[in-house]
């Protein structure tokens, strides 16, 4: 069932959400490219049968709401935003109205969180929530985001309401998540481990985001083997999930490895964040293809700053400051950057554009944080070091 992925699927879209922000369709008969739907694939056979229906019946909210939730689990998999825009379209009956359904309400939440559009989101959720209180995917979105807001007593208050909704791995996951990033991060990772242990009916996308879920938290407990254990598991699904794909890439990266970089995303040059992870290994090795790929990256972020759009800003300041060795530009966009979404991975490349040009005071929003949450994560606690000196005990 989708509310079963929606916290698992959501968590995906908003950490990788510099994916760039969708196209919009003009109109239904506007055709931007075919994509490429393998036959004997069942995701996208599905979605070629929903769309089918549809069309011949275009007015069918619960099919026009299950065809959108499917186009939104292709884009968080592959991180292909064309698919957020066949969402929104697939709405548009909809997508407008003064009231709509609690359904569209919660979907269009979930469309709209993609691009960063965060209050509009928690504003869709609030007006749904009010309708339809025992809701999960509005609970577990809510939780979502006011992660991302680095507000985790309200969070927390969210997973209490969407525990009684949801199976125990959910409950768990939602609860662990927030335990990982304030100080609990050793009773997060056995908690969710637990939970994954002893949930005998998880679908494979659950235990793919569960299994990427602690090989993060054993990376920032810097237990490099355990995390590329966990790692290589969740790959071993063999399900096509950008989120794992970009953490494994930048664990590779810690770790100096960028050939095996290469190896894994030589064929993801279409995703923005999959492809400055192959640019920054491309660079470690001197790469004959990293040319080509710097200007591409470089091409792609104009374009988005052309049309407004702000998502990318996290990916644009690592590659600003590692790729184009522009420090000034890497720090703007990050300190922007933080404004919006306050995550470990915007921590970081705020604290390391600042350790580049040592500026303590640009770093200061981070370094409170830090203080605030008690993240333990040895790579951040290095860089913070780096630039305000060991910690006093």
């Amino acid at each position: 069932m989708f509310y079963r992925l929606v916290f698992l699927s959501c968590l995906l879209s908003i950490t990788c959400a510099s994916w760039a922000v969708p196209y919009l369709p003009k109109s239904d008969a506007e055709i931007l490219e075919q994509l490429p739907f393998k036959p004997n694939d069942p995701a996208m056979r599905e979605i070629r049968e929903l769309r089918s229906a549809v069309a011949a019946e275009p007015e069918n909210l619960a099919r026009a709401i299950k065809l959108a939730r499917r186009y939104f689990e292709q884009a968080a998999a592959q991180g292909d935003p064309r698919f957020i825009g066949y969402a929104q379209a697939t709405l548009k009956p909809w997508w407008d109205l003064p009231q709509p359904p609690p359904e569209v309400l919660v979907m269009r939440a979930t469309l709209i969180q993609y691009r960063h559009d965060f209050e509009g989101a928690l504003t869709d959720l609030q007006r749904a929530i009010e309708r339809q209180p025992a809701e999960p995917r509005a609970w577990s979105l809510r939780a979502v985001i006011h992660v991302v807001q680095a507000d985790y007593d309200e969070s927390r208050r969210d997973c209490a309401k969407l525990a009684p909704l949801t199976e125990q791995l959910i409950a768990v996951a939602c609860v662990a998540f927030i335990d990982g990033l304030t100080g609990h991060a050793r009773q997060s990772h056995d908690a969710l481990r637990a939970a994954l242990a002893n949930t005998s009916d998880a679908t494979d996308e659950q235990r793919v985001w569960t299994l990427t879920r602690l090989a993060e938290l054993a990376w920032r407990l810097n237990e490099p083997k355990q995390a590329e254990q966990y790692f290589k598991d969740a790959l071993g699904f063999g399900i096509i999930d950008g989120f794992l794909l970009a953490a494994y890439a930048d664990f590779l990266l810690d770790y100096e490895r960028p050939q095996e970089v290469i190896t894994l995303l030589k064929d993801w040059t279409r995703s923005d964040p999959l492809l400055l992870r192959l640019t920054l290994a491309e660079q470690a090795v001197k790469s004959k293809g990293l040319s080509e790929h710097r200007a591409a990256l470089l091409d792609r972020y104009a374009a988005a700053r052309m049309r407004g759009d702000t998502t990318h800003e996290q990916e644009e300041s690592r590659f600003c400051l590692q790729v184009l060795k522009q420090p000034e530009d890497a720090l703007r966009l990050a300190i922007s950057n933080w404004r919006v979404q306050r995550e470990p991975r915007d921590a970081r490349v705020l604290l390391e554009a600042a350790a580049a040009l040592h500026r303590v005071e640009a770093a200061q929003p981070v370094l409170d944080w830090m203080s605030k949450t008690n993240i333990e994560d040895w790579y951040l606690r290095r860089v913070a070091e780096q630039l305000t000196g060991p910690r006093k005990s």
